[in-house]
């Protein structure tokens, strides 16, 4: 005899042996049983998942020998007829061969004439979206009033295609797919029927690549048992449908979560190794952390549909919650990404180095809870947990700072420095918090995370701050060639007391204590373009003077840049910066210039985006702009004088009114005002480039 494959010996010849689609069955047998049956159905449903079987099974149910019944004897010739696919009144047509109207009138002439062998003629058109427009017309009236020994049963993939008066006509089911878990469970019933050993693992990969589809599983089970030599294993089903070893992709998460970038390009290189789908890779990885979120969330609600929940339990331990959705919502990008990488290796490594250097920065140096992969030992486990993380120093911000002495540093190059104006320092109404570097032992939250109480500080007493400042050397200043605009006989500056740099210029002076380390800004340094820093603004004044807001209360326009502010307007579209960084600075003002201690206010509206990092991108940008090495102070404290994007804003709306006075005096457009009533819409007028070049 020969051999039958498994997809057509196990194919269900009763509703008892169907596997899922149960909403379909329940209908199916009510109508049955209580004999109150349409005259025309309608499955969809991916392939594979049972239509024409139900149709078959339907057509035995309607013509067995015992009568109408839902549960059709299986013994009787009609029955064992239509098992055999040679029942002369169940006609199977397929409808992507017999697409033709003539096809359609034929099979209808037929129609009109009584069942030969059963009690029902039983039309099954497989595919029937296949059918022209012509056959469904031609199909309308018969498939609408039958004779009363007629029944139709439409199959087909995509009813996306059907006319709406065709589905008007029909009752329409629609079958599921199948969960891998219904697959796995289905083939370890048959394979243990046919006596063919296998391994869980490669059901569920089975399980997994039929894609909802059970005759594809059995296809595939076939195909996986000629692969094994009569045996499913996990490595020869791994191997014949080359998919990725799912362990490889936690040997990518766990290098992830440890930070190590060797062993994350080492695992990479293994993936190569296989020639994947990197695209494929990709959407894995987010499928495990889609599922350690579940698992985080809900430890009971994970599923075991990859055969690997006891790792996915491990990860949700090891892995803090806001790096599982920061690392899905990079991957989700990066996939959107990978089509444009010229390399698809390359961008499934840049997608992870991207994970790895822009991780959530409170938790990218916080001692880490191991993880423990499955069949670890408990030694190495042990072993790796005595290893003593270093204390972390959170340094504490307040609102002003102590006077410090800025370290000789050796400059190949001093550029001139700031020539500051006299400035009468007024009298302090009260003494200013130290600011002190607490350390801690614990993983602190940052003050950007939680709102948190300043930590109680010693004030020190006026009169120390002042003698502290008077202590300092005074450097002799030296002129920065400015415009004419900056006042000329400006006398040497009165040293003031400098604040001790505040939280972020203790980050820019040391960089192992910050958080995202960036590369040094480049050596080779070119004058910027003061026209192209300044567009920059203007643009940004654009946005804010197109369409303005209306506000309560109007904050009153800072007073006119003077002395060191002014010195900074000039000094700010020379230095090498854009971006955020460009943004936060154009919203600062200069305060004081004590040697290499400048102090900057920063507007606390436009505090949002500052940290310790633009901080030092700005830090660094004067060193080297100066040829030295400066030390940066920035307080949030709204400038009392214009800050460079505040007079680019003024600039803007400058230009915007002497633009709108040119268009209302033009002789021609008052013409136009007065002959045909035009109105001049303000809001559509916009300065010319040459203004703005001129601004």
């Amino acid at each position: 005899m020969s051999y039958q494959v498994l997809a057509r010996k196990w194919r269900p010849r009763s509703f008892r042996e169907m596997v899922g689609q149960t909403h379909v069955l329940k209908a199916l047998i009510n109508a049955l049983d209580s004999q109150r049956l349409h005259h025309a159905y309608l499955f969809t449903g991916t392939r594979g998942v049972g239509k024409t079987t139900i149709a078959r099974i339907i057509a035995k149910c309607l013509n067995c020998e015992t009568g109408i019944t839902s549960t059709p004897c299986g013994e009787c010739s009609v029955c064992r007829e239509i098992d055999e696919g040679r029942f002369v009144d169940l006609i199977e047509i397929d409808a992507a061969s017999r697409t033709k109207v003539e096809d359609t009138r034929e099979l209808l002439d037929n129609v009109q004439y009584a069942p030969s062998r059963g009690r029902f003629k039983v039309y099954l058109i497989d595919e029937v979206h296949m059918l022209s427009s012509h056959s469904f017309n031609a199909l309308l009236k018969t498939l609408e009033e039958p004779p009363p020994y007629v029944k139709f049963i439409l199959a087909t993939t995509d009813p996306q295609k059907l006319p709406a008066t065709i589905l008007s006509r029909c009752l329409q089911f629609s079958l599921k797919n199948m969960t891998p878990e219904r697959v796995v469970e289905h083939l370890t019933h048959v394979l243990g029927v046919e006596n063919v050993p296998f391994e869980d693992d490669a059901l569920w990969l089975l399980g997994r690549a039929a894609d909802g589809s059970m005759r594809d599983a059995m296809s595939l089970t076939d195909q996986a048992i000629a692969f094994g030599e009569g045996k499913v294993m996990a490595a020869d089903v791994r191997a014949m449908l080359g998919t990725l070893d799912h362990g490889q992709v936690y040997d990518v998460l766990h290098a992830l979560i440890e930070g190590d970038a060797k062993a994350l390009l080492e695992a990479v290189r293994h993936l190569a190794e296989q020639g994947p789908d990197w695209n494929g890779v990709l959407s894995e990885i987010l499928n495990v952390l889609h599922r350690v979120a579940i698992a985080q969330a809900l430890p009971e609600g994970v599923d075991n549909g990859h055969g690997d929940r006891d790792r996915v339990l491990a990860l949700a331990q090891a892995l803090p919650a806001e790096d599982v959705q920061f690392y899905y919502q990079m991957g989700l990008i990066g996939r959107r990404d990978l089509p444009l990488a010229p390399d698809p290796r390359g961008g499934f490594e840049m997608v992870l180095l991207r994970m790895l250097a822009f991780r959530p920065a409170d938790t990218a140096d916080a001692p880490r809870q191991p993880l423990k992969p499955v069949g670890i030992s408990q030694a190495t486990v042990d072993s790796a947990n005595s290893v003593a993380a270093a204390p972390v120093v959170v340094p504490v911000v307040a609102a002003a700072v102590a006077p410090v002495a800025a370290a000789p540093v050796t400059a190949p190059a001093p550029a001139p420095e700031l020539v500051a104006p006299v400035v009468v320092p007024e009298p302090v109404p009260e003494p200013a918090p130290v600011v002190e570097a607490v350390v801690v032992e614990e993983v602190v939250d940052l003050p950007w995370n939680d709102p948190v109480e300043p930590a109680p500080v010693q004030q020190p007493a006026v009169e120390s701050v002042l003698e502290t400042a008077s202590e300092q050397p005074e450097l002799p200043p030296m002129p920065l060639p400015t415009p004419d605009s900056v006042v000329p006989d400006a006398p040497e500056w009165a040293a003031a007391p400098i604040p001790e740099p505040s939280v972020a210029a203790v980050d820019a002076a040391t960089p192992g204590m910050d958080l995202d380390d960036e590369p040094p800004l480049d050596e080779d340094y070119i004058e910027p373009d003061m026209d192209s820093a300044y567009s920059y603004l203007d643009e940004l004044a654009s946005e804010h003077t197109a369409d303005p807001a209306p506000e309560p209360e109007p904050e009153p326009a800072a007073m006119p840049a003077t002395g060191l502010a002014l010195q900074w307007l000039e000094l700010f579209p020379k230095l090498p910066i854009s971006g955020m960084t460009g943004s936060i600075a154009a919203n600062c003002t200069l305060i004081a210039v004590d040697g290499d201690n400048w102090l900057m206010h920063l507007d606390p509206a436009h505090s949002a985006l500052f940290n310790a990092t633009q901080q030092r991108r700005l830090n660094d940008a004067l060193n080297q702009y100066h040829q030295r090495t400066l030390t940066l102070s920035i307080e949030l404290i709204k400038p009392e004088q214009e800050t460079p994007a505040q007079a680019a804003s003024r600039r803007r709306a400058n230009r915007q009114r002497e633009a709108e006075e040119s268009i209302h005096g033009d002789p021609f457009i008052q013409q136009m005002m007065q002959q045909f009533g035009a109105v001049v819409r303000n809001d559509t007028i916009e300065p010319v480039d040459a203004l703005v070049a001129q601004g």
